[in-house]
């Protein structure tokens, strides 16, 4: 089998647990498999890169900012193969610029458009394991980007796709995908076994298992990815088309994502475009809307709610509250004091009465909704952030999640 394994900082924060993981891709080569190993920056060498370029201008030049960046890989890629090399495994490292991971020319959040895959499987073909730098890659132009948040996911993913690798194996610092946070819910389960419908919503709505970009990426070419434990041994959670077929729960997991924001106007006068007025500026910047409500009043005005994240907040509000001036009635206020919880599972498609029992435990919990938002597998509620933790532990025994149900 060709498999590409990614292994994020934490698993790679210190010389020995570079060593463990050398050792891991030892034992997978020595059973007889091809690998690709995608690395990320040491620990938390990005963060102090971001510090360190902030301590020299407030707005970094963004081209410049990539090619500091991308050295927090160079680090952990040559220490890996060193590794590798000491232990008796012949390897080599690879930058973005060096595999030739093309990607378009926007710095700090480019897309991967292509990768060129000739060095790699030359390395694989002379005997050697390729270890490769996530979260970079090169413009047209030849200079270094990155990929941004999931970066070095992403990185393996394409890489998987563009090798057409038996298997994507992302190892973390947790032993698969589960019910809910485990931190927050101790009697979590594992789940074997995911539909990319599902880990989308789940990374969708703030699951911080799986990267959004590197799931849509194996969803849009088929690559099976596993989530397994770095360190130690485990199962993992498989994610493929299939998912658990017929046999899905009702409700597959509970994501949360505490980064939101609620922005609302109120006493609009009705009319055919006041979502596209009030929500155009707020594109224009590049912000993401996610949630949305709009409530028409008896009396000719409408009601206009959203959600932003939460570092999105304080200019959301300044371009709204611009873009109403014309309506001397209409008043704006907000509050990034809110989070979202989401049900998800593919057996809702089969199953009524979600909605209601969610409500219900929600209600005899004392919390209330301040908007919701569904697709087929999913049910996203926005609430108080202080009742967060009350809603995910109740939610979750309601529906029969806990490890002990």
């Amino acid at each position: 089998m060709l498999i590409v394994q990614k292994y994020g900082g934490t698993s790679v924060g210190s010389p020995e647990l570079i060593r463990r993981v050398a050792g891991r891709v030892a034992h997978l080569r020595a059973s007889g498999n091809e690998v690709v190993v995608v690395v990320s920056a040491m620990g938390d060498a990005t963060d102090r890169l971001v510090d360190l370029a902030r301590e020299i201008c407030a707005v970094p030049v963004p081209r410049e900012l990539d090619a500091l960046l991308a050295t927090g890989e160079q680090v952990s890629v040559a220490l890996l193969a060193m590794a590798l090399n000491a232990s008796g495994v012949a390897a080599r490292s690879y930058l973005g610029t060096q595999v030739r991971v093309r990607t378009s020319d926007v710095h700090t959040r480019a897309r991967i458009e292509a990768v060129e895959t000739g060095r790699l499987r030359d390395a694989l073909g002379a005997g050697f394991v390729p270890v490769v730098a996530g979260f970079q890659g090169v413009a047209a132009s030849g200079d270094i980007t990155t990929i941004g948040r999931g970066g070095s996911d992403t990185t393996a993913v394409a890489l998987a796709v563009a090798l057409k690798a038996d298997e994507c194996q992302i190892l973390t610092d947790v032993d698969g995908v589960y019910t809910t946070d485990p931190r927050m819910v101790p009697d979590a389960r594992r789940l074997e076994r995911l539909s990319y419908e599902e880990m989308l919503e789940l990374a969708g709505q703030g699951s911080r298992v799986l990267h959004l970009r590197s799931v849509e990426f194996a969803a849009k070419y088929g690559m099976v990815l596993r989530v397994l434990p770095s360190h130690g041994e485990g199962g993992g959670t498989l994610i493929d088309r299939e998912g658990r077929g017929v046999e899905a729960p009702l409700v597959s997991g509970i994501a949360f994502n505490r980064d939101e924001a609620q922005v609302s106007v109120a006493r609009l006068p009705q009319s055919a475009d006041l979502a596209y007025r009030l929500l155009q500026p707020v594109a224009a910047a590049n912000i993401e809307v996610d949630m949305i409500v709009l409530n028409a009043n008896g009396d000719g005005t409408a009601d206009f709610s959203f959600t932003v994240h939460r570092d999105d907040h304080v200019e959301a509000m300044r371009l709204v509250a611009s873009a109403i001036t014309v309506h001397p009635h209409a008043t704006v206020n907000g509050t990034d004091r809110v989070a979202k919880l989401s049900l998800v599972g593919v057996g809702m498609r089969s199953h009524a009465g979600v909605a209601a029992r969610l409500f219900e435990t929600l209600a005899n919990a004392g919390i209330a909704v301040r908007l919701i938002s569904t697709s087929e597998i999913r049910i996203s509620v926005l609430l108080e952030e202080t009742a967060l933790e009350v809603a995910v532990r109740d939610a979750h025994r309601a529906f029969g999640l806990s490890g002990n149900d």
